[in-house]
């Protein structure tokens, strides 16, 4: 089959692209503004890309155009889709029909950290020796590529591994099937990380998102495993709303939780009983809670704790999840995906139980969807508190950044030209700071910049 896929440089429909290539598919795509790491992963693997949304592409005659989240009504090459009758479905319909059919899909679910536990997760039965098939949001330092197909297990190298480790997303699916892409997989087990509001553009508040779950959780078999935060209110309610399967709290007592902290790392503990001392080198409760939540689900499937914990000991974090990008006139600059505030605060607060006392200066844009709308502005200068200087790029925003971060005081500047950001960061940097750059896109190349900078 050729598949020709529209917006094919989002992290998903980069990570399908990657699979259907891999499936045997003849695979082409389209969309604008791409940056990496997808679109040099799309290069590797030497699928052609082209550029805009001209109607001409039609001449490439596909069999299936496969239609991303990001094409609108109006866009001139969907309109000639529609138009003309040309067949066409969206990501999650597609992976479900000819990735997903015949798997035990584990889906991992939240507002926060779906893409670290998904990674953990297929790092885990990897390391186990399962050789899952996996589609994460970002590209795993252990594997160095987003998405794969599943391939021999080293128990039964005849076969080909049943297992598919997959970021589950609420966002919606498509233009024209407006409900989140999680329900679409059929998961058999399924984290629930965490859940709080967010997508505004798409979501009037946190009750819509809640239901959205529920029908995640409709869909998850009897025989299957849910593994959910314990410590949030909102998914308590969706639980309560129906329940089919059996369940696994983590991160409260009684469930899956942290015992004694270490400087390397903590003790894991299933019911209170030990479950092994878990050593490595991430940062934060939020990672600490993932881990929980992965060695939970890789249980369900057979994997036992201890080999999970020994796993974790060797994972590697995501690309862009303080990812350090380099060092120049000893400062230190960082780079990571976040840009909800709760997302802010605690990998500011992570990198603050880092380096101490050591100067934090965070570069901050606020580029989702959700951050443009300003929903969240009021909840910005809260999550910046752990900072010692704080740059925020206000190009583009319907609201004044200024304002909203006016409760920092002095420590908090504005800008809306990037060069005139990057100076003032490296003018205000000394040996020994911390550099923070937080956004969910390219940011015009700033960490490059700021070595640049530094370096003069």
């Amino acid at each position: 089959m050729h598949i020709h896929i529209l917006g094919i440089c989002g992290t998903f429909m980069g990570g399908l692209a990657a699979l259907a290539r891999e499936a045997g598919h003849t695979v082409t795509g389209c969309d604008a503004g791409v940056y990496p790491p997808m679109s040099t992963q799309l290069e590797a693997l030497g699928i052609a890309l082209i550029e805009g949304w001209d109607a001409s592409q039609l001449e490439l005659k596909p069999d299936l155009f496969v239609v991303g989240n990001v094409m609108k009504r109006g866009n001139p090459l969907m309109e000639e889709i529609l138009n003309r009758g040309l067949p066409y479905t969206s990501g999650p319909e597609w992976l479900r029909d000819h990735i997903l059919a015949d798997k035990w899909v584990l889906a991992v679910a939240g507002t926060h950290g779906k893409t670290t536990t998904s990674a953990m997760l297929a790092w885990i039965l990897e390391d186990a020796g399962l050789a899952p098939g996996f589609l994460v949001g970002g590209v795993p330092e252990n594997f160095g590529i987003s998405a794969r197909m599943p391939g021999k297990p080293a128990q039964d190298p005849a076969s080909t591994s049943p297992f598919f480790v997959i970021e589950a997303d609420e966002y919606d699916t498509a233009f024209f099937d407006k409900r989140s892409k999680f329900v679409h997989y059929r998961p058999r087990t399924a984290i629930l990380n965490n859940l709080e509001f967010d997508h505004a553009d798409i979501f009037a508040d946190l009750a819509a998102i809640e239901t959205q779950f529920h029908h995640l959780v409709r869909t998850v078999p009897g025989n299957g495993r849910l593994v959910v935060n314990g410590r949030e209110e909102s998914l308590d309610r969706v639980l309560q709303r129906g329940r089919w399967t059996e369940f696994e709290r983590f991160g409260v007592e009684g469930g899956w939780s942290v015992g004694a902290h270490y400087a390397d790392g903590f003790d894991v503990l299933f019911k209170g009983e030990p479950q092994g001392r878990l050593q490595w080198e991430l940062l934060g409760e939020h990672n600490a809670l993932n881990a929980l939540a992965a060695i939970a689900a890789a249980r369900h499937v057979g994997v036992a704790p201890t080999t999970a914990i020994a796993a974790l000991g060797r994972f590697r974090n995501v690309k862009r999840r303080m990812e350090i990008k380099g060092v120049a006139g000893g400062v230190t600059v960082y780079d990571d995906f976040a840009h909800h505030p709760t997302a802010i605060a605690t990998t500011v607060a992570g990198l603050r139980k880092k380096v101490g006392a050591a100067r934090i200066l965070a570069v901050l844009e606020p580029r989702s969807n959700t951050m443009k709308l300003g929903t969240m502005k009021e909840a910005l200068p809260g999550s910046l508190k752990d900072a010692d200087l704080v740059f925020c790029y206000g190009a583009n925003l319907g609201w004044n950044p200024a304002e909203a971060l006016a409760p920092l005081g002095g420590k908090a500047q504005s800008f809306d030209d990037l060069d005139a950001l990057v100076a003032a960061v490296a003018a205000a940097a000394h040996a020994g700071d911390h550099v923070l750059v937080m956004s969910n896109g390219g940011f015009g190349g700033v960490h490059g910049k700021l070595l640049e900078q530094l370096t003069q």
